[in-house]
């Protein structure tokens, strides 16, 4: 099994800065691609970026230049640096990863517990 754990939400003022971690952990096979997804109050969750194994990053248009993921391979942590945040950037973020157990050896897709990000003065 794969379990995804997350750190680094928070409250934090406008303008201000906040990173997320997110290891996986468990009997780990491979991880792929990884992810991280918000949710607002009354909203759908939505990607906010991602990053394949080989390194290649995707974001939304709304966190583009303000937003930076990156992953460290050697321990199957994704990160997400957040700068320049707004209230509207307040939701709660989900970390995402395809993985595959040594049991199995078969990918599956994994979603952390979810951790609260608030902006707020």
């Amino acid at each position: 099994q794969v379990q995804l754990v997350e750190s680094g939400g928070g409250l934090v003022q406008p303008g201000g800065s906040l990173r997320l971690s997110c290891a996986a952990a468990g009997s780990i096979f491979r991880v792929n691609a990884m992810g991280w997804y918000r949710q607002g109050p009354g909203k759908q969750r939505e990607l906010v970026a991602s990053i394949s194994s080989g390194g290649t990053t995707n974001y939304a248009d709304a966190v583009k230049g303000r937003f930076t993921i990156s992953r460290d391979n050697a321990k199957n942590t994704v990160y997400l640096q957040m700068n320049s945040l707004n209230p509207e950037d307040a939701a709660v973020y989900y970390c995402q990863a395809n993985a595959a157990s040594r049991s199995s050896g078969i990918e599956y897709g994994y979603w952390g517990q979810g951790t609260q990000v608030t902006v707020s003065s």
